[in-house]
Order: structure tokens, then C-alpha cells, then sequence
């Protein structure tokens, strides 16, 4: 088959981009796949980061690709899906995380699908995003309209979707593991290398938005003062005002057990921080499903989660992790305590190693196949 992929991809940087470049590589094995990306994904004034673009991607993560897609132009839109309907794909995909780019993909669909038997099938992080806006209903329906048919990867974006459109056509498909980071490294290598000396070890890992919680846990951290020899590592970008976590920081006294690396964490660096960790901890409010957790398979890593959303499809309780009830700073603590204390750990990262094999790029690849039939 022909298949474009529009979407986030490099030049650009982050777990969408590294998303649409693992599927390419998946496809690409035995189709024609070519991949569109944004020439501006968003305008300044709405990226709350540092830039856009990605500086060092692994090898892995790179792709070719047409730099293309103007997120805000509508005149843009309809050139590319011209351009895109002259190659004649047989299918055309869409990685859809935000109604904001609603607009922008349903305008493309259209433009491909006029006079072409090209299939569209959206794969769903979101249907209505975690922080809602006006508009979010609309721009989603507005984009799923022009679609033949979905992939969902948890049972919460599945329902979304059939309160949307009822009738639609889907496949159900968990996050595939990213692989592309490359292996674990020793443990004590890994704690050497970032400089930790404490014996246990947390790690929270990507952007820090509200809905990810990292405030409950901070007064969850708080609670085990000088009942563990505990480090939490919270590693990634700020997209939520990073002076009330200060000021957090500093009332609770948590300096010396936490470490804040807040800038992007380049590509090749990444399996330090897994490799360094004992587990890994998403105190999210809400969720619909995580990529971190698949980060944390690739490196056999353990999840300490809260029970929202598909958190709890992929983070088997006393099995892959741990669950706990959200916004509950003292269970949160237990639990964290529980882990370090008396959870028979290798038997979790055993089980973790099994666990992964069902989360492959290969399902998600032969459900693409079927929505294209």
C-alpha cells in the first residue's frame, strides 16, 4: 500500500514526533510510506516551551519527511492536501492529540479523499483533551467526520469516541513501547553519570502540565522524609507555571530529595534517567493513556500510577506497578513506601518483561491494514 502519515515528525521533537517515527518505520517495512510534518505546528504565542525543534534526535527518531503543514493557514491546508492527493495514498493517517489541529487534518482529509478511494484513519491519544477549551467539540467532530476509521489506545479514548460518533468503525490498540531510545545502562553507571548518591530512586518523566500532578506528589515526597533514603528525579519541561513547584519545594523543605531538570532532555540521554530509576511514578488527575509508562516498559521499568483513565490497562496493580487512588498525597506516600519496603521488586520487572511483548508497533500496524479495507 501507499500510506502518508501527517503529523508531528522531524525536524520537530518530542513523544508525538518519536510516535510517528517508530509507526513509520513499522510501515515502511512492507509498504510505500511517506511522512508530511508542520512547517509551524503552533503559533508562539500557544507553545509554552523552549522550541520546537528537535536538536539531536537518535537515529531511531529520525525520518525523512515534507515540511509542510501550516497549523494556522487555511489556504495551506487545502495546497497540502492537494499535494498529497496527487501521490494517491491508499490510506492517510493522522496522530490526533489536540482539537486545536481539528481544522487543519479534517480540511486535508477532504481535500485527499475528493475523487480518490484514499482511506483516513485518525490513531487517538485524546478525543477531548485533558485541559478543555471552547471549541475542542466542534474542531473534533469537525476532523472525525472525514475519517474511515480510528485506532484507540485505551478504553477511556474508546469510549470518548463512541459518545462522539456512536457508529464509528475503530480498533482497539495500546501504546506501543518506544523503542527508540536505545538500551538500559548499568544502574551505577547511571547514578554516577547524573550524580545520585541516595539508594532509592523515583523518576517523573516529560512535560509538567497540571493534570500530570506532579504538586500531589511533591507532598507525597514530603510525607517520607526520614523514612526512606529516597531521590525524586522530575525531568522535563515546564508547560504550567514552574514557580508555584518552587515555592512548593522550598515550603516543604525538599531540596536535597528532589532534583528539577527542567530543560528538554536530548534523545541519547534519556536511558540515563530510566537506567538510574527504580521506578517510575505518574501521579496524573487524569489521563486517558501515558507514553511514559511505555517508556518505562522499554527499560523494564516498574509504574507507580494513579488509578484514572487507561492508566490502570497497562499498569497491572501488584503485577507491572502500582495503582493508588488520585489526588491523595498520604496513599501516594504508602504505596511509594509499599514499593521500597516490601514489593518483591524483580518479580515486577520480570513480569514487566512479559508484559511489553503485547505492545508492539506490529498490532498497530495490522489494525491500520484492516481499517484500510
Amino acid at each position: 500500500m501507499k500510506i502518508t502519515i501527517v503529523g508531528t515528525a522531524y525536524p520537530l521533537r518530542g513523544g508525538i514526533a518519536h510516535y510517528n517515527a517508530l509507526l513509520y518505520r513499522e510501515l515502511s517495512a512492507h509498504n510505500d510510506v511517506d511522512v508530511v510534518t508542520f512547517s509551524r505546528q503552533y503559533p508562539g504565542f500557544l507553545f509554552p516551551g523552549k522550541t520546537q525543534q528537535e536538536e539531536a534526535a537518535a537515529d531511531g527518531f529520525r525520518v525523512p519527511s515534507s515540511v509542510l503543514v501550516d497549523s494556522i493557514n487555511p489556504f495551506n491546508w487545502v495546497s497540502v492536501g492537494r499535494t498529497i492527493r496527487s501521490r494517491r495514498p491508499d490510506v492517510l493517517i493522522f496522530k490526533y492529540w489536540l482539537p486545536f489541529f481539528g481544522p487543519c487534518f479534517g480540511t486535508i482529509a477532504r481535500v485527499v479523499k475528493r475523487g480518490t478511494g484514499t482511506k483516513v484513519v485518525f490513531i487517538c491519544d485524546n478525543v477531548i483533551p485533558h485541559e478543555r477549551r471552547a471549541g475542542d467539540r466542534l474542531f473534533t467532530r469537525y476532523a472525525f467526520r472525514a475519517a474511515d476509521g480510528f485506532v484507540v489506545q485505551s478504553r477511556a479514548v474508546e469510549r470518548d469516541l463512541l459518545t462522539l460518533f456512536p457508529g464509528a468503525r475503530y480498533e482497539y490498540v495500546p501504546h506501543p513501547v518506544y523503542h527508540g531510545f536505545g538500551s538500559a545502562v548499568p544502574l551505577a553507571e547511571a547514578r554516577l553519570r547524573l550524580g545520585i548518591t541516595a539508594h532509592n530512586v523515583l523518576l517523573f518523566f516529560g512535560y509538567v502540565r497540571k493534570y500530570k500532578g506532579l504538586d500531589v506528589l511533591l507532598d507525597a515526597i514530603a510525607l517520607l522524609r526520614g523514612r526512606l533514603d529516597l531521590a525524586l528525579l522530575v525531568v522535563g519541561e515546564f508547560y504550567d507555571d514552574q514557580r508555584k513547584y518552587r515555592d512548593q519545594l522550598r515550603r516543604l523543605e525538599l531540596d536535597t530529595m528532589v532534583t528539577l531538570r527542567t530543560d528538554y532532555i536530548p534523545n541519547d540521554e534519556v536511558k540515563y534517567y530510566f537506567s538510574a530509576a527504580d521506578a517510575v511514578v505518574l501521579p496524573y488527575t487524569s489521563a486517558t493513556q501515558s507514553g511514559i509508562a511505555q517508556i518505562a516498559y522499554n527499560f523494564d521499568l516498574p509504574v507507580i500510577a494513579t488509578d484514572v483513565g487507561g492508566l490502570s490497562e497497562v499498569v497491572r496493580d501488584g503485577e507491572t506497578g502500582l495503582l493508588v487512588p488520585p489526588n491523595d498525597p498520604p496513599a501516594l506516600a504508602g504505596k511509594i513506601f509499599e514499593y521500597f519496603t516490601s514489593v518483591d521488586r524483580a518479580r515486577l520487572r520480570m513480569t514487566v518483561r512479559d508484559e511489553k511483548k503485547r505492545y508492539s508497533w506490529e498490532s498497530l500496524g495490522a489494525a491500520i491494514a484492516r481499517l484500510a479495507q
